[in-house]
């Protein structure tokens, strides 16, 4: 008879949890999608807190980057070019110290590089909402301010220096192309004529180069000036010019970084990181009285 009673207990226990767990299933569910909800409506709300200025910067960060990126790609392209194109090669071969310009054409593919690298991580810093990847787009984009504004300073007041030694690169290629008539020295005089719109050393009476200068009528081709005082009027006349254009380019950058700041401060840690969900695996436990016992 004991053993029966015990049986007996056992099997109302068990039909008792059986019917508990059965009880409490649709509450677990009902917690689990109370739960989603309630972490929609906080990323809902969210959104309608990066409304307004933080949805503008972050339209105008992605915009910037974009073509930060393209510029930065250019610039890459250009020095590549000017490094290994077939048309260029002649600027390296030629027999005279050219540290200035082989120089000038390494910082080109560096800054491309820099610029790409700065722009792939603001976009992703802007597009998924990391904080950590807008920090380090803050960080490169003011290096690169301070660079941007030092050049342009330098430029500015080094403008003198810098049309001298140009003025001296042009002569001596100048002088070597009389003595060589070398297809690369061809293409360089070619540029700086087309570039600076002049003609060798002679100017109108130029008749040594003359199959370089820019193409047109007789008059143009008379009315063209020397090339050494052109170089020189150009980068004294355009200094100011230059130094704007530097600055107008860092007050670009400084309000990209401004809107960098205003996106990290309405991203909050729900933008941050993933939600995290706690998935109950067991059922709530459930204490109930022991069952009666009956007499047999």
């Amino acid at each position: 008879m004991l053993f029966l009673h015990s049986n007996a207990e056992e099997t109302v226990s068990n039909s008792f949890v059986s019917a508990a767990q059965k009880a409490f299933a649709p509450l677990k569910s009902r917690e689990h999608a109370h739960s989603s909800a309630l972490y929609y409506c906080t990323s809902e709300i969210n959104l309608l807190v990066m409304d307004g200025c933080a949805q503008m910067c972050k339209c105008f960060l992605i915009l910037f980057n974009i073509l930060f990126a393209l510029l930065g790609f250019g610039l890459v392209a250009l020095g590549m070019w000017l490094r290994f194109g077939a048309e260029t090669r002649g600027f390296f071969d030629i027999d005279l110290n050219t540290t200035q310009f082989n120089i000038g054409v390494m910082v080109l593919v560096v800054t491309g590089v820099l610029m790409l690298l700065v722009a792939i991580i603001g976009d992703c810093g802007a597009c998924n909402h990391s904080k950590p990847a807008l920090s380090v787009f803050s960080g490169l984009l003011s290096v690169l301010i301070i660079i941007e504004i030092a050049a342009g300073v330098m430029a500015f007041m080094w403008s003198g220096r810098v049309a001298d030694e140009l003025v001296k690169f042009y002569t001596t290629i100048y002088a070597q192309y009389l003595n060589t008539r070398s297809p690369g020295q061809a293409v360089t005089l070619r540029l700086f004529h087309n570039a600076f719109d002049c003609c060798g050393v002679g100017g109108p009476i130029e008749v040594f180069v003359r199959d370089t200068c820019p193409d047109g009528n007789f008059l143009k081709q008379i009315s063209y000036s020397s090339c050494p005082g052109v170089i020189k009027d150009v980068f004294n006349s355009h200094a100011p010019l230059v130094l704007g254009g530097f600055l107008g380019t860092a007050g670009i950058m400084t309000l990209a970084l401004v809107c960098s700041f205003v996106l990290r401060r309405h991203i909050s840690p729900s933008h941050a990181s993933p939600p995290s969900y706690v998935l109950l695996t067991s059922s709530p436990s459930v204490i109930f009285p022991p069952p009666a016992a009956q007499q047999i």
